[in-house]
């Protein structure tokens, strides 16, 4: 039985094929994480972000039952219109596909096909987690149980404060999964540089973090590694607004009987709200902040 093998664009297949660096970027932040036209505006800005960084940028989502790794301006375009596009976790790939259906990928599900593509390297704004509650509910993201199994290197800016955080740390510890801080002891919280939490590991340069890819590759360790990349200081929230303000959009969630999958996105369009538009500005420079360190340990790592 063979594996699949996503389409990839000419773009992409030929860095792939000739060892040039590759980062894949996830597509539920053009369907599910802004509104139209940042979401357009901000993948484009973002694989022009991974260019100037000397690697190549894998957008990846599932187009007409097709999983694809590199999108065309076009696709883009189609995917930040599209209405009733899926959101599909790793879980819900075979099943959209079969149907002949696109979907944005999560944080698992483009794990999963910049896995079966060949890349190694993958660059988001922030990876799901425990959410908060989880002892009642068990709502824990299947992005954590894919770093567990999938041999992908994530650069995000830590978790989201919606969530539990020190859950969300030892469900990683308990998956295997290093968790390495960029230029920072403490372990990011998306918006803010800090969550009070310290991080497994830290690494200062794309150049180290590249051979701890290699080392943990070698070592046949067979997970993903998460690296928590703080925000720029200069875009950072102020953390007693922002959990106040996260305080208040998650108790409007519960009232209104909100969860499962539709709660994050549900969970980011009010917090942008109530923030007047601070969140989703905050949002946008993370993305670009993880997408240029992505792209220079994709360098580092090619380089090896």
């Amino acid at each position: 039985m063979s594996l699949l093998k996503p389409v990839l664009s000419p773009e992409v297949a030929d860095a792939l094929a000739t060892g040039l660096p590759v980062v894949a970027l996830e597509s539920t932040i053009i369907t599910h994480g802004m509104p139209y036209p940042a979401n357009l505006e901000t993948a484009l800005a973002v694989e022009d972000v991974v260019r100037a960084n000397g690697a190549v940028p894998a957008t990846i989502a599932v187009v007409r039952g097709v999983a694809r790794a590199g999108l065309t301006g076009a696709e883009l375009e189609g995917l930040a219109q599209a209405k009733g596009v899926v959101k599909a976790s790793s879980r819900d790939l075979a099943a959209v596909m079969a149907r002949r259906g696109s979907a944005g990928t999560t944080v698992s599900a483009t794990m999963r096909i910049a896995d079966l593509a060949g890349i190694p390297l993958f660059a988001t704004g922030g990876v799901g987690g425990v959410h908060r509650g989880a002892e009642a509910t068990f709502d824990i993201s299947a992005d954590l149980t894919e770093l567990g199994r999938t041999p992908t290197t994530v650069v995000c800016a830590g978790v989201k404060s919606i969530l539990d955080i020190p859950k969300t740390l030892e469900f990683l510890e308990t998956q295997r999964v290093p968790v390495i801080a960029y230029g920072s002891d403490d372990f990011p919280a998306f918006f803010t540089r800090s969550s009070g939490h310290k991080a497994d590991h830290r690494l200062d340069s794309a150049e180290e973090i590249a051979a701890t890819m290699r080392l943990h590759r070698d070592l046949g360790c067979g997970t993903g590694i998460m690296i928590a990349n703080p925000i720029p200081e200069a875009d950072a929230l102020d953390p007693a607004f922002i959990d106040g303000t996260i305080t208040d959009a998650v108790a409007e969630a519960e009232s209104r009987g909100i969860g499962r999958k539709d709660l994050t996105p549900f969970l980011l369009a009010r917090i942008n709200e109530l923030s007047g538009g601070r969140s989703l500005t905050a949002n946008i420079a993370l993305v670009k902040n993880n997408a240029a360190l992505a792209a220079r340990i994709a360098v580092a790592y090619a380089a090896g």
